[in-house]
C-alpha cells in the first residue's frame, strides 16, 4: 500500500485553542486519516519549519488529499506538504525498472 509523509504547521488560532484546552492531536490526525480510508502509521510533533509530521498508508492519494483539504478548511493547520515515501526494497525495484528502460531515453544533443 502506498505510504505518504505529510508535514504541516498549526495556525496561531489552533495553538491558542490548544493552550486553552489541551487535546490529543494524534487522535485527531488518526480520525481524519481513517475517515479518508487510510491508516496513520506514525505521528510526531516536530521542531523546525513544521509543527508535525505524519506517516500514512492509503490506497488512493485522492482520498488522502480530500482528508487534508478537510483539515485545512478547519483553519487549524497550514503549510501542508505531502510526499510519497518508498521503502528500500521498493526503491531497489524502481532501480531495476529504470535500468531496463534507460536505453529508451535520448538526452538532448545525443
Amino acid at each position: 500500500m502506498p505510504r505518504f509523509i505529510v508535514t504541516g504547521s498549526y495556525t496561531s488560532s489552533a495553538i491558542k485553542a490548544m493552550l486553552e484546552t489541551p487535546s490529543d492531536r494524534e487522535a485527531a490526525a488518526r480520525a481524519i486519516v481513517e475517515a479518508a480510508g487510510g491508516k496513520l502509521e506514525s505521528f510526531y510533533l516536530t521542531t523546525g519549519d513544521n509543527d508535525f509530521s505524519i506517516k500514512v498508508t492509503i490506497d488512493d492519494v485522492t482520498d488522502l488529499m480530500a482528508g487534508l483539504m478537510a483539515t485545512a478548511a478547519s483553519g487549524a493547520v497550514s503549510n501542508l506538504k505531502t510526499i510519497r515515501a518508498f521503502t528500500a526494497s521498493e526503491f531497489t525495484e524502481i532501480q531495476k525498472k529504470a535500468g531496463k528502460i534507460a536505453g529508451s531515453y535520448q538526452a538532448p544533443g545525443g
